[in-house]
């Protein structure tokens, strides 16, 4: 079972991209290699609670279960012992990728209270994108209203293949990403 995003990738989007920068080579289009949320939960280092309902909330809301991530070293002004559990991170490629997408772009992002849209500036040197969510509460899966509901934080990075920041931009907002506009 594809997802419809992934179809209207492969059939509109594709082409589109094909005609604007003028690629021949249908594999020389930028395309969503996988997409990485990460939640970094600091109140982990003195109550493993919290990181355990940030990791259930997470694989509610991915539909995966995460993997928990470890402290590299000990830092002793945030008093951080070394290899201690701070963090919680999913990896979604293929079907799971799409179907996430399609959820945070129609029903998650316009949740947001005042939405314009998302920035345009989030993108690093290989044309990877990043979002920032404040709070989880957002994602439908998510009841705010239970006892042990802590407003907690992502990161949502988009890693694309074969394009630059100027074709990904394009390559995303023809997939549904609601990007703010350039002129203010």
């Amino acid at each position: 079972m594809k997802s419809e995003l992934f179809d209207k990738y492969q059939k509109k989007v594709v082409p589109a991209m094909q005609e604007k920068f003028g690629i021949k080579n249908v594999m020389a289009v930028p395309r969503l290699d996988k997409i990485v949320v990460n939640m970094g939960v600091g109140e982990a280092i003195s109550d493993l609670k919290i990181l355990e309902t940030a990791a259930e909330d997470l694989a509610a809301i991915t539909g995966q279960k995460p993997s928990i991530r470890r402290s590299k070293k000990a830092v002793s002004n945030f008093r951080l012992k070394e290899n201690a559990p701070i963090g919680c991170k999913v990896t979604l490629r293929r079907q799971r990728m799409y179907e996430f997408m399609e959820r945070l772009v129609n029903v998650v992002l316009p949740r947001i209270r005042d939405f314009n849209g998302i920035s345009r500036k989030s993108f690093d040197r290989e044309g990877n994108y990043s979002l920032g969510v404040k709070e989880q509460a957002i994602f439908p899966e998510i009841d705010p209203t239970r006892r042990d509901f802590r407003a907690q934080g992502m990161d949502i990075t988009f890693v694309i293949k074969g394009g630059n920041p100027e074709k990904n931009v394009e390559m995303l907002s023809l997939m549904g990403v609601p990007f703010t506009s350039l002129i203010k």
